[in-house]
């Protein structure tokens, strides 16, 4: 069954678990949405909790199987598949009421569909025949949301065989996940993120369902999730040269952002967007030439009009002048909207412990974290139960968690098999060799600060589905504790919403933001980044190299180039509020005045 583009937008990947059962709840709706594969065992749990829920038969996949990880995500794929088919047929049998899931699918569509103009006209015919032939026609409109699935490329380690041996390399963490995606039954898409990983994406080669078949459909879409232009024009060469098309390029603001941020040096969502729809047809053109020459290449029959290439655009967005705006502007071609769906519960699980923390929560606890043990920025919520687990250990003299997932290992600096830095074993090791050196005591307390902060994000990402529906901790995970990963615009958002009451702010029919001040989403990112930079200055300030000094002028310059770039849009940002546009740009003079100081009274010295 064939997925439906009817919304202008979709519910990215959020964390492990707030989105893994995204596509139960809203694709039965047309919504589209996304949830991660890098945890195997939570699939396997939600696949067993929901194969009970819906009195399916369930064949537990055990870790001794060979390649059980491939296998468990294929399975809460095919599942996941099953279930939705069987709501949209359920629906399709409905009749059009006003508390029916027939109705409410037609009545939350956006405005401009033709399929809800046809929805309104069956309501106002007044000839039975004609009515129920309209109707008839609505029922067969419906189709589901997508199921999209997400890969974070950097997630791949080398997974061991009982005896100590490395398996090959098809059976690390990604290429696994990939192979489950690949087998499964579902016809959506796999959305990359968090850069390239040429194994990876060689690996894409073995599958045909990646390949145009003799009409030029493809049955498993690519979608790349980018921070910038180059990036997803190299990303989408290293993939066309392969003869993999990239169907859709999701472009994410650096900071402004739930979960990792990967910042930009210096380059703001609108310059970004703009530099797409000044070169997305060329690039479009260069992608397919290169595509088409490796389908020959190969033998494979190359598709004789140019496939689709959607272009959307995700972090911040929280108005529906701000989503009327990059889709009629920056002509992209939908929005993502993840953050405001932690509010959700018809849309994403969350445990009621931390539901209740994302309602009192204000800017100053949402921040940029160090938290992951990854070593990249991580937005966080003060106060979540993981992060008191983490400070109970640490007071008790056992800093660290248990690692036992290890999706997150990266460091060999103590081992040859790389472990994780939020782990007790690294922290442990770190934490012997700091005290060994004799540092100066505000040193040693910055450098132990440094150690201390990480945490389990493995078991922290996935534990609020568990606690939410009651599925039992296993003996070997030792906690509840949930960590959450909001962006900066959870502090506009206040209140439990129904379904359709988000997707009508979205749309501009209601509206669900709290009374707190909110600056345009250009603004808010622009003013993330200039924390950033002056973070960074003042981290490197007393040691800065003529590399670094080179880097942080170029990032000043991008930053001073993107408020330029806002000036000159301001009319349209708000073509129809003049008061709205005056405090745009009076916002952007401000930014504008700090980054003049800032540079007069340190780079120029430097």
């Amino acid at each position: 069954m064939q997925p439906n583009m009817h919304h202008t937008f979709h519910i990215p990947v959020m964390g492990l678990a707030f989105s893994v059962d995204s596509p139960l709840k809203v694709a039965q709706y047309g919504i589209s949405s996304t949830l991660s594969l890098s945890d195997d065992t939570l699939l396997e749990q939600m696949r067993e909790h929901y194969s009970q829920l819906n009195s399916k038969p369930y064949v537990p996949i055990a870790t001794h199987e060979e390649d059980y990880r491939a296998k468990r995500v294929t399975a809460y794929l095919n599942m996941v598949d099953e279930l939705v088919k069987q709501q949209i047929a359920d629906i399709k049998g409905e009749e059009f009421e006003p508390e029916s899931r027939l109705t409410k699918y037609f009545t939350i569509l956006p405005d401009t569909s033709p399929l809800r103009a046809l929805y309104q006209q069956m309501l106002v015919q007044e000839d039975s025949a004609q009515k129920q032939k309209l109707q008839q026609e609505l029922r067969q409109a419906v189709v589901p949301g997508s199921i999209d699935v997400n890969i974070m490329t950097k997630l791949d380690k080398t997974n061991y065989a009982k005896n100590g041996e490395a398996l090959p390399p098809e059976y690390s963490d990604a290429l696994a996940a990939l192979r489950g995606f690949a087998n499964s039954n579902v016809h959506s898409s796999m959305v990359f993120s968090a850069g390239f990983n040429m194994r990876l994406y060689s690996y894409l080669e073995q599958f045909p369902v990646f390949v145009p078949d003799n009409e030029g459909n493809i049955a498993k879409k690519i979608i790349i999730k980018v921070s910038d232009y180059r990036s997803a024009l190299v990303q989408g060469k290293i993939l066309a040269k392969k003869g993999i098309w990239v169907s859709e390029f999701r472009v994410e603001s650096g900071l402004n952002c739930g979960g990792h941020a990967f910042a930009t040096d210096g380059y703001l969502l609108g310059p970004i967007l703009e530099e797409f729809k000044q070169n997305r047809e060329a690039m479009q053109m260069e992608l397919y030439s290169i595509f088409c020459a490796a389908l020959a290449g190969k033998g494979v029959h190359v598709p004789r009009s140019v496939p689709d290439m959607r272009v959307t655009v995700q972090g911040g967005i929280g108005t529906a002048n701000e989503q009327e705006f990059l889709l009629q502007y920056y002509k992209v071609d939908a929005t993502g909207w993840g953050t405001p769906f932690l509010l959700v519960p018809e849309a994403t699980t969350v445990d009621q412990e931390t539901l209740a923390k994302l309602l009192t929560a204000t800017e100053k606890d949402l921040f940029l974290s160090s938290i992951s043990p990854l070593g990249v920025p991580f937005n966080s919520l003060r106060g979540t139960s993981n992060e008191e687990l983490k400070n109970y250990r640490i007071d008790r003299g056992k800093p660290g968690s248990p690692c036992v997932k290890k999706h997150l290992v990266s460091n060999s600096e103590f081992t040859t098999e790389p472990i994780c830095t939020a782990s007790r074993k690294y922290q442990r090791l770190k934490l012997e060799q700091l005290a060994k050196q004799g540092l100066p005591q505000d040193e040693y307390k910055a450098e132990e600060a440094k150690v201390l902060v990480k945490e389990c994000l493995c078991e922290g990402l996935a534990n609020t589905v568990l606690v939410k529906l009651g599925i039992g901790i296993s003996q070997k995970q030792t906690s509840k504790g949930v960590t959450i990963c909001p962006g900066p615009n959870l502090a506009y958002f206040t209140g439990i919403f129904k379904l359709q009451e988000m997707v009508d702010h979205i749309y501009g029919r209601f509206n669900v933001l709290n009374q707190t001040y909110r600056p345009h989403m250009f603004v808010n990112e622009l003013k993330m980044y200039i924390d950033y930079w002056k973070n960074q200055k003042a981290e490197q300030l007393n040691t800065l190299t003529d590399k670094q000094h080179k880097y942080l002028q170029n990032f000043w310059q991008e930053l001073m180039k993107g408020i330029s770039y806002y000036k000159g849009i301001a009319s349209k940002v708000y073509a129809d509020n003049l008061e709205k546009q005056v405090l745009f740009i009076d916002e952007l003079l401000e930014a504008e005045d700090q980054l003049l100081f800032s540079k007069l009274e340190k780079l120029t010295s430097a």
